[in-house]
């Protein structure tokens, strides 16, 4: 019987292919709200349906499912599933053919959540709105384009082909991490340029996402220093001044993982927490780190998500397999396009 919970803030991932003991004990402890399934969670779409269903069944309302299913080198599931270009290839196509870029941005936000979809998942961390500088690795093909306004206009195409097929979007890595060369995976990226060059550039591209309807924003585990010394996950400045007050954005606020490199500035993990909780994250994510989530876990106790709304808004829509559609089997070809 399913356990009725609140969700809580926090977004974590399972160990392996199904849950274990260990699994369901933290799924079902008040301050989860979500998961995020990883490569090391798949390995066919049978199983990954499976698993999604079990996660669902355990508690009403039910956990949020997502994943980082980018294409390239950025993509969680692969067989028996769609092989979706790298973002980069829908920029170059934009130089050539600013139409054929935008419908195939379309048609890859289509695929992309019919296929999550009818396995469960709810959505993808999706588009990187992040400019393609050159300088930074861990960014690099997975940025769409520099001209801030190439990548706008891709992301407004990738959001409505995500929505045609019932999914929300999630930009990130907010206000950007494409100019700063350090991977935050394994470092704390610094980003020393003027404020005004940042929100002149970087910022651009999530007017128009977020005037299309951008679900969630992921913020960058990097310090803009000429704004404030935190990174802009643990930034109220970037958060709550520039991204809620300047650019309206009334969705979901999702931190990066918080056992990445770049968050440890703030200290052991139920310190991370506590200060993206505190800068206006609405749910933090830790991941590949069972003990850890463990300890953060019990640190927030019986904690709700306090804007349950905005996380209601984040489910998958439509109730049905998009899969059978023409307009899939029309989205397939456009991925067939040259990019």
């Amino acid at each position: 019987m399913r356990k009725r919970l609140p969700l809580g803030p926090l977004m974590l991932d399972p160990s392996g292919l199904a849950l274990t003991d260990d699994d369901r004990k933290r799924l079902l402890h008040p301050a989860a709200g979500g998961v995020i399934l990883f490569a090391h969670n798949y390995q066919d779409p049978a199983q990954l349906a499976a698993l999604t269903a079990e996660i669902r069944a355990l508690r009403t309302p039910e956990l949020l499912i997502c994943a980082d299913h980018e294409g390239g080198r950025v993509q969680r599931f692969r067989e028996g599933f769609s092989a979706i270009p790298a973002m980069r290839s829908l920029g170059v196509l934009w130089d050539r053919d600013r139409a054929a870029a935008r419908r195939a941005a379309r048609a890859i936000g289509f695929v992309i959540a019919a296929e999550l979809g009818a396995q469960g998942v709810d959505f993808s961390f999706t588009p990187v709105l992040d400019l393609d500088y050159g300088s930074s690795s861990v960014i690099g093909d997975r940025a769409l384009h520099f001209d801030p306004l190439a990548v706008g206009a891709l992301a407004v195409e990738l959001l409505e082909g995500l929505a045609a097929g019932g999914m929300q979007a999630v930009g990130k890595h907010f206000p950007g991490h494409g100019f700063a060369a350090l991977d935050s995976h394994v470092a704390l990226p610094r980003d020393g340029r003027a404020l005004a060059e940042i929100l002149r550039k970087d910022v651009a591209p999530y007017r128009p996402a977020i005037a299309a309807g951008l679900g969630g924003v992921m913020p960058a585990h990097v310090v803009y220093t000429q704004a404030d010394p935190e990174p802009a996950g643990y930034s109220a400045y970037w958060l709550q001044q520039v991204l809620r007050g300047r650019l309206g954005f009334d969705g979901l606020i999702f931190s990066d993982d918080l056992s990445m490199e770049g968050a440890s500035i703030a200290g052991g993990v139920a310190a991370r927490a506590r200060a993206a909780l505190a800068a206006g994250c609405d749910m933090a994510l830790l991941c590949k780190d069972p003990e850890g989530q463990g300890q953060l876990l019990e640190s927030l106790g019986s904690t709700p998500l306090a804007v349950a709304a905005r996380a209601e808004r984040m489910r998958r829509r439509g109730g049905r397999d998009f899969r059978r559609s023409v307009a899939y089997r029309e989205a397939l070809q456009g991925l067939l396009l040259p990019l």
